[in-house]
């Protein structure tokens, strides 16, 4: 609707200046650390590591003398993370989507811009200038609820950072024992193979001078080739391992040359009580979830409010006129005329009275609270299995420590007596050291799968992790280990 020009127009421009004016007072502003102090403190507090946003040149010296330092010494499985999370890249990219939610969220709580126009129109004997504001009185009234709308989404988009922290200090955490135990099998395979390797020699000059048959020398042959097998595929295996560790630690050049620790021995058992209820109480994802369920709400509320109307715009006007008019006389006067126009353009809802826009957002609020029970439901489930996993490793790594191995070294060596005192042959020395050497790279793997297990549940409790660390890596491993010929 159109409304003439009235002495109120200055009035009703004066008052929208000053409620700006207001409104921005208490708009959001660009915080100094561009949100990664939430960050910082509950990365340290979840898994005791330092995380930095690396914005400048003084930022990247300082975190590539830290890395520089960590390299120089033989990675431990702690050290590996701190690197990474220092050095990653990707990490530092999901840092920057941070700083770009914050710009969204200021920007969000700005009040809208106001919008200009001039126009002129102008002919043989006259001349029009038109001059124009218009600004969205409803967006200047929803200013406060979609300002608060935007800081949830912020926290929101802070908790998915911290959860990628947390993912990739999970993740490198994992590819670390995998690539330590890597490590362990080449340095045991390597002294199988010079054992066997010296075997092989001794069994070849007995069997120059006779006192070896042909047979048994074979048998000693085909062990020793078949460990040669095995020795480069666990080679293949710790060169893979290596380089996806490479990828976890963000390292290239001359820092490809560090150096992985071995796995750490079995430590005492940890007892959790309340598992489900720590993991519903630290879950980073449920704290996702949750935050956007809330944020639903309020978004549904405002919907709501201006289901009937969309979009209500305020426009001012001032029109100036200019003409010249040939009077009876023949004589040319001119003639000016100055105008004010107000006007209010209001969407008239006359097809959809908001119902599309009610039942879109009712749905996907209903959408979101689903979700997040499906996930509180499925947190306890994963939190049981993750700490089952972890209880059924221990006790399988322990009694390869406390039995298996032992035994496996005993037989051994009272196989090797009985085979210098003739009571039995070199077919039955050659299973016990296979059996041995079997038994020694499964102790290997089981170590390895129980420190994955111990990531996996300790991540099952607050979050970043994917899940399943192990299973995938030991069924390559297993194929690896059976390909000799075992």
């Amino acid at each position: 609707m159109t409304v003439p020009a009235i002495s109120n127009a200055r009035r009703i421009f004066r008052f929208g200046l000053l409620a700006g004016a207001a409104l921005l007072g208490g708009c959001a502003s660009f915080s100094a650390d561009g949100g990664m102090g939430t960050i910082q403190t509950a990365t340290y507090a979840d898994i005791g590591k330092d995380v930095t946003k690396i914005g400048d040149d003084q930022a990247a010296l300082t975190a590539k003398a830290r890395v520089d330092q960590l390299l120089r010494k033989p990675l431990t499985a702690d050290a590996a993370v701190q690197v990474a999370l220092l050095n990653n890249r990707g990490l530092q990219a999901a840092f920057n989507e941070l700083g770009m939610a914050e710009a969204q969220m200021v920007a969000a709580s700005l009040p809208p811009n106001p919008r200009l126009g001039i126009s002129k129109l102008s002919g043989r004997f006259e001349v029009e200038i038109e001059r124009q504001i218009v600004g969205s009185l409803l967006a200047l009234a929803t200013l406060p609820a979609r300002a608060e709308i935007a800081r949830d989404r912020f926290q929101t988009a802070q908790m998915r950072t911290a959860e990628a922290v947390l993912k990739l200090a999970a993740d490198t955490r994992r590819q670390y024992y995998r690539a330590a135990a890597a490590n362990a099998q080449v340095t045991f395979y390597q002294e199988a193979k010079a054992s066997a390797d010296a075997a092989s020699e001794l069994f070849k000059r007995l069997g120059e001078s006779g006192g070896v048959n042909k047979i048994d020398q074979a048998r000693e042959y085909a062990f020793e080739a078949e460990l040669t097998v095995q020795l480069a595929q666990a080679r293949q295996l710790q060169r893979q391992e290596r380089e996806r560790l490479v990828r976890q630690l963000g390292v290239w050049g001359d820092d490809l040359k560090f150096r992985v620790g071995s796995l750490p021995p079995l430590p005492r058992l940890q007892s959790v009580k309340a598992i489900e209820a720590e993991a519903l109480r630290k879950r980073v994802d449920l704290r996702i979830a949750r935050n956007e369920l809330d944020t639903l709400a309020k978004s549904l509320g405002l919907t709501q409010a201006t289901r009937f109307v969309n979009d209500v715009d305020l426009l001012g006007r001032r029109t100036y006129d200019r003409g010249r008019v040939i009077t009876a006389d023949g004589h040319v006067e001119r003639e000016a005329s100055r105008s004010k126009t107000l006007e209010l353009e209001i969407d008239i809802p006359i097809y959809d009275f908001g119902q599309s826009k009610v039942a879109l957002a009712e749905q996907t609020y209903m959408l979101a609270a689903n979700k997040l029970a499906e996930k509180a439901v499925n947190i306890r489930s994963e939190a049981r299995e993750a700490y089952t996993a972890y209880r059924a490793n221990y006790d399988i790594t322990r009694q390869y420590q406390n039995n298996v191995l032992p035994l496996r070294k005993i037989i051994q060596d009272q196989s090797l007596l009985q085979y210098s005192g003739m009571l039995n042959d070199v077919t039955d020395l050659i299973t016990d050291a296979r059996n041995r050497i079997l038994s020694n790279v499964a102790a290997i793997n089981a170590r390895r799968d129980f420190w994955i297990a111990h990531t996996d549940f300790k991540h099952a409790l607050i979050g970043g992790g994917s899940g399943g660390g192990g299973s995938a890596t030991v069924a390559a491993a297993g194929g690896g280990d059976a390909g000799g010929g075992h």
